[in-house]
């Protein structure tokens, strides 16, 4: 594993509000069996070490890399990113973000349009790896790469690939019928994706597909309450500097809601 992934970064403010992202990086990292780099952003005449950040640190350090670099966090961390282009960026709730109005034009909202690898925003305290995932996709050749990329990062674990399909005119369709064909339409349209994919087999056992009624925001909502992930996935769209969700509706909103870790995997960049 050690020799397949880049390292795994980290942001700290050395705030107890970053311990939740610092330890799910560590474990990640023991776990991926890579480097993880713990990145603190200096602030003009600040004076924190290497032993200091270490100190703040749980468990063993022997693949741990601190970086102290000068300036504002979300440029730093970017620019980092681009250098030592990690496997993972993780992130949290920082001092610079306000408590419950994440990331619109924030650090974490500056990261993901700006540096390349994944983005985890880690909302909960880790006890244990990942045990289920779920990802929402809309059908398209993106949402195909973000299940992809997110299932090569986590592997082995379940995951559920959540649809949601929408019926033209619902108040005029009174026939159990029509509504009934509508549904195996979409439900032929998310096998074909699946299908037409050609994903790993292994990959393919792990899925578990779910079609369900409604809005795209509704359904990851509904589904989330059923299924109890620990870990969801959204794609994004690296678009006129909002990072726009594949689900039609904001990366930033929905990051204000979900309460398990999340995600967020970029684009492919159009040349």
């Amino acid at each position: 594993m050690a020799g397949q992934r880049g390292p795994v970064l980290v942001a700290t403010d050395l705030s107890a509000r970053s311990d939740r992202a610092v330890d799910r990086a560590l474990m990640l990292g023991r776990q991926w069996q890579v480097e993880t780099c713990v990145v603190h952003a200096m602030r003009p005449g600040e004076t924190v070490t290497d032993s200091d950040v270490r100190a703040t640190l749980s468990g063993t350090q022997d693949k741990v890399t601190v970086l102290l670099p000068l300036g504002p966090a979300p440029d730093t961390i970017a620019d980092v990113a681009r250098d030592i282009a990690p496997a993972l960026i993780v992130t949290g709730i920082a001092r610079f973000n306000h408590v419950g109005d994440y990331f619109l034009g924030t650090a974490v909202d500056h990261i993901i349009r700006n540096a390349a690898a994944p983005v985890l925003i880690v909302k909960q305290r880790p006890h244990q790896p990942y045990r289920r995932m779920l990802v929402s996709v809309d059908l398209s050749a993106d949402a195909l790469r973000t299940l992809r990329l997110a299932a090569e990062l986590f592997p082995e674990i379940p995951i559920d690939v959540v649809h949601a399909y929408h019926v033209p005119f619902r108040g005029w369709i009174d026939s159990d019928g029509m509504r009934e064909e509508l549904r195996r339409e979409a439900e032929t349209k998310l096998a074909s994706f699946l299908d037409d994919g050609e994903l790993p087999a292994e990959l393919a056992a792990r899925i578990v597909p779910r079609l369900e009624l409604g809005a795209p925001d509704e359904v990851l909502a509904r589904s989330i309450a059923a299924f109890a992930p620990d870990l969801v996935v959204l794609g994004s769209r690296d678009r006129s500097g909002l990072a726009q969700a594949a689900l039609g509706s904001n990366t930033s909103a929905l990051l204000a809601w979900i309460a398990a870790d999340t995600l967020v995997i970029k684009k492919a960049r159009e040349d």
